[in-house]
């Protein structure tokens, strides 16, 4: 936009400036012209008294250096022979440019006239002497006096042209340097809010259709955090109504006296009212602004593995299914948060356990790496048929009952790192969700996934290799 009105008003101005200094110039070389002519009749003409008076070579000598032509040899005087008027012939003083031709038509039509000669212009006036004879004037003007002070004028002119060129170049530009900074205020706070930072409002300044995209972008971003904050007391309201069955659920499951199954079920229950409990938390606490994981945040990973898959192997083994789990020997930080990753899991595993049949073979394995730490679920099921779409928000793929939503979790907590999700096929012939987790949280641009995703290090395949090939069989 501001290169666009500053060339805008550069065709502009040049074009004005043409319009009116290709004229201007040529004026200014005939007035010019008609000054040296003139100056030129004024010379000639004070010759014409002495010519009035006496005809005499002397006299007219005398009278042609008085003047400035004649002093520099350009000024010609020719009187015909008379005569009754006492000149036996005719009387030429100086030296004439112009041709005889030009002198008899003068003399002939009594009228002043100029011509074209070598180097110049030569003026021929006519002066009436007794008899009715007729004298005439040549004065020479060179091209230099006819053009002196053209060249002067029109530099002047051009500089003129130049300072109202760049005066016009400077003010649109600064016109257009206040336009681009409102619309770069704009798209800056719309990608502020694109990314999260819903606190972001434009100033209502700069020309008015801008003044009124601000005004727009503004009550959309007020009408987007209402709307937020609807959704979270919707989710928290929605979440408090589960309280009262899971009461009755947690009292039933009281009574059910000793054995695995029992403590099972009441394990079960006390995690989900936990559960929702956080979902209410959450949604009543949540904040326009999400803020990132700080130096220090986050858990140590091993221990949230083997806290879940204590939970989960119990009902593994009422299952029949074999489980094994590898790399959790020794703390690992990562900066995710605890019920983060502890949910992710719970995602994965609950899908092992929902999709395939029982005693069905899994295994959790975690790989500590410099800049990035993977966490290997796998199974011995049959597999998924298409990655990609079991991958994407709300879609199942093939499998049936399912909405998606737990690899939907998983995802965002890998990409909350910088890291991602890939499905692929396990070494126990069934799904591998492999999730990377990236330890360096600047990473974690949304800029940067917007325009494409984050960079994998170039590590991620040696890592990935590396602990296929400390996996074993279950």
């Amino acid at each position: 936009m501001r290169w666009a009105l500053v060339k805008v008003a550069l065709a502009v101005t040049v074009m004005v400036v043409v319009a009116f200094a290709v004229p201007l110039g040529l004026v200014i070389k005939e007035m010019a012209r008609d000054r040296a002519v003139t100056n030129a009749e004024r010379q000639a003409a004070t010759i014409a008294p002495t010519l009035t008076i006496t005809p005499e070579q002397h006299a007219l000598e005398v009278a042609v250096q008085t003047t400035h032509a004649g002093t520099a040899g350009r000024m010609f005087v020719h009187v015909p022979a008379d005569p009754d008027a006492g000149v036996p012939k005719a009387v030429d003083i100086g030296t004439p440019r112009a041709g005889r031709a030009d002198h008899a038509l003068v003399q002939r039509l009594f009228r002043t006239s100029t011509t074209k000669v070598t180097g110049g212009t030569a003026l021929l006036q006519p002066t009436l002497l007794r008899n009715d004879k007729v004298a005439v004037v040549e004065v020479y003007v060179p091209n230099a006096e006819m053009s002196r002070g053209v060249t002067t004028a029109w530099l002047m002119l051009a500089g003129v042209g130049i300072a109202l060129i760049l005066g016009s170049v400077a003010v649109a530009d600064r016109l257009g340097v206040r336009m681009v900074r409102s619309a770069r205020r704009l798209s800056g706070a719309a990608e502020e809010l694109g990314e999260g930072r819903l606190g972001v409002r434009v100033p209502e300044e700069g020309p008015k259709e801008l003044r009124s995209a601000a005004v727009a972008f503004n009550a959309m971003a007020d009408q987007v955090v209402q709307l937020l904050a609807n959704e979270r007391e919707l989710a928290a309201d929605l979440s408090h109504r589960l309280r009262t069955p899971l009461t009755v659920l947690r009292l039933n499951a009281a009574s059910l006296g000793d054995g695995p199954a029992a403590e099972q079920t009441r394990a079960a229950v006390e995690q989900l009212e936990r559960e929702v409990d956080i979902i209410i938390r959450t949604a009543r606490e949540a904040k326009p602004q999400t803020t990132p994981v700080g130096p220090g945040a986050g858990c140590d990973a091993s221990e949230v593995v083997r806290e879940r898959m204590d939970f989960w192997s119990a009902l593994a083994e009422d299952e029949g299914r074999k489980v094994r789990v590898a790399g959790v020997d020794r703390p690992v930080r990562i900066p995710v948060g605890r019920p983060e990753l502890a949910a992710a899991l719970d995602a994965l595993l609950g899908n092992v356990f929902r999709h395939t049949p029982e005693g069905t073979a899994f295994s959790v394995d975690l790989h500590n790496g410099e800049d990035a730490v993977i966490v290997l679920v796998s199974d011995a099921g049959p597999g998924i048929a298409d990655p990609a779409a079991a991958l994407a928000r709300g879609n199942s793929g093939s499998r049936d009952g399912s909405t998606g939503l737990g690899l939907d979790i998983v995802r965002r907590v890998a990409e909350s790192t910088g890291g991602d999700v890939r499905i692929g096929s396990s070494v126990l012939g069934g799904t591998e969700v492999r999730i990377w987790i990236g330890l360096d949280t600047r990473a974690a641009d949304p800029e940067e996934r917007r325009r494409g995703g984050h960079r994998v290090p170039d590590r991620r395949r040696t890592l990935i290799s590396a602990g296929r090939r400390g996996r074993g069989d279950i």
